[in-house]
């Protein structure tokens, strides 16, 4: 019987012989190009995104909740006033956008396959494949992954909407007035502590399940599941402690991306975030593929001795 539990400690364990492969490859030429192919590329589909979701749920489903729950994790991902600024502007924005929703969806479908291409060729070399789809072929997973992934974001909404809920009806506070706390341009201090953990709760699986999918589908070869759900989850949880970690230095981030960036302190930080977060991706397909490799030639003496 498979246990995850078992495969997660195994994996954990395999990072004391593996952790200073993973930093090579961290400080590599090949990966800082990879991610930062990444990053613009995020840089490009972010916005788009955010507009097609904010008005998805208010426009087409009616669920303010649900909408409350992206700026939330807006808020979760990036602190104090570039958080503010980019909540404050998509919810100044989404009224109007019934009428871009669909050219911010076309938009966002080219730009989003661009994520895809560069991830594509780094997790083909990570695994030994030696040719790389047609850029047609690309294209078309590149599309069932934007489509399942954002389904996997959609869902992650839906049910932070419904925490939302469960938050407004017990605390008593309107639903106007916590639009106000999370949109306000002013507003440095985001929701409620426990309203944050819940977001987290939410995002944390669709975060790993995402990964699981980029991990498995987009290399052009079979890709053992077995070896992937493990470190999946261990690259989530790094990405989630990646968060914490930039809430606590933000304050010093912010006023250094601020005196050397100025009036583009905004688009800096989202592009250093997907670099570093790309980078993370990156290395984990890079320790999924060799540890699966080394795995293999382990089962292939082992059945070699029994024979």
């Amino acid at each position: 019987m498979y246990s995850l539990f078992q495969d997660l400690d195994d994996s954990a364990r395999d990072l004391q012989y593996d952790w200073r492969d993973i930093v090579r490859y961290l400080v590599s030429t090949e990966s800082h190009v990879y991610a930062f192919a990444v990053a613009a590329n995020v840089m490009l589909a972010f916005w788009p995104f955010l507009l097609v979701m904010i008005s998805l749920f208010r426009n087409v489903l009616n669920w303010p909740a649900a909408e409350l729950a992206i700026y939330l994790g807006i808020r979760d991902y990036f602190p104090g006033r570039v958080g503010s600024f980019l909540s404050y502007n998509l919810n100044l924005l989404a009224p109007t956008s019934s009428r871009v929703e669909w050219v911010s969806l076309i938009l966002l479908l080219f730009t989003a396959n661009g994520v895809f291409l560069p991830l594509e060729v780094a997790f083909n070399k990570a695994w030994g494949v030696k040719e790389n789809r047609s850029l047609l072929k690309n294209q078309l997973v590149s599309m069932g992954l934007i489509f399942a992934c954002g389904g996997l974001a959609l869902l992650s909404a839906a049910l932070g909407g419904l925490a939302q809920m469960l938050w407004l009806e017990g605390s008593g506070q309107s639903m106007d007035g916590m639009r106000q706390t999370l949109t306000s341009y002013n507003a440095v201090s985001g929701a409620p502590p426990l309203m944050m953990m819940a977001a987290k709760v939410m995002s944390v699986p669709m975060t790993i399940l995402s990964l699981m999918l980029v991990y498995v589908y987009l290399p052009n070869r079979k890709v053992p599941f077995g070896a992937v759900l493990p470190r999946a989850v261990l690259v989530g949880v790094a990405l989630e402690v990646m968060k914490w970690i930039n809430l606590a230095i933000w304050p010093w981030v912010q006023m250094k991306f601020s005196r050397e960036f100025g009036v583009f302190v905004n688009s800096v930080t989202i592009l250093t975030w997907s670099f570093l977060a790309g980078l993370l991706v990156l290395a984990g397909a890079e320790w999924t593929a060799k540890r699966a490799r080394v795995e293999g030639a382990a089962h292939q003496r082992a059945e070699f001795k029994i024979e």
